[in-house]
């Protein structure tokens, strides 16, 4: 069951956190949204941990989570920061109920690092799944296509 099937209502969304331009949270989804533009760096992928960190503390409902790297020019990772990052979500969202994590991806560096992070994540309560078309991530989130297409 995913997070969007346990809350039948919306959220009410913490006023006091601050969302940098490529994260976003629907809270009647419930869905965090992360959409890198340009180059995938460790400061933009911290900055939406630590919002991601902030609202599971805050909100306490689980939420399903969506990132989408389709906009991304370039992506200035590496294995280490990828090993790190996703031991430290293992971590701290351990004896939690179990979210979803779809992430849309073609780029090839970009399916790479997704795989490692869900093969990292196994075992915990953050089911990662790798997308490459948006209609599929939708179907397994459980949300309408149009609510994972990108603003503009």
């Amino acid at each position: 069951m995913s997070a969007a099937e346990n809350n039948s209502h919306s959220m009410k969304l913490p006023s006091n956190i601050q969302f940098p331009r490529d994260v976003e949270f629907l809270d009647d989804l419930p869905l965090f949204f992360y959409r890198p533009r340009g180059v995938i760096t460790e400061g933009s992928v911290n900055r939406a941990i630590k919002v991601l960190g902030e609202l599971e503390f805050l909100v306490k409902q689980p939420f399903d989570r969506f990132t989408d790297t389709l906009e991304a020019e370039a992506i200035d990772l590496n294995f280490h920061y990828i090993l790190h990052v996703s031991l430290y979500r293992r971590l701290s969202y351990s004896g939690r109920p179990p979210v979803k994590s779809a992430i849309l991806a073609t780029d090839a560096t970009a399916i790479h690092y997704a795989r490692l992070h869900a093969v990292l994540t196994q075992g915990s309560p953050l089911k990662v799944r790798i997308f490459q078309e948006a209609k599929e991530a939708a179907k397994w989130l459980k949300v309408p296509i149009e609510r994972l297409v990108a603003r503009t």
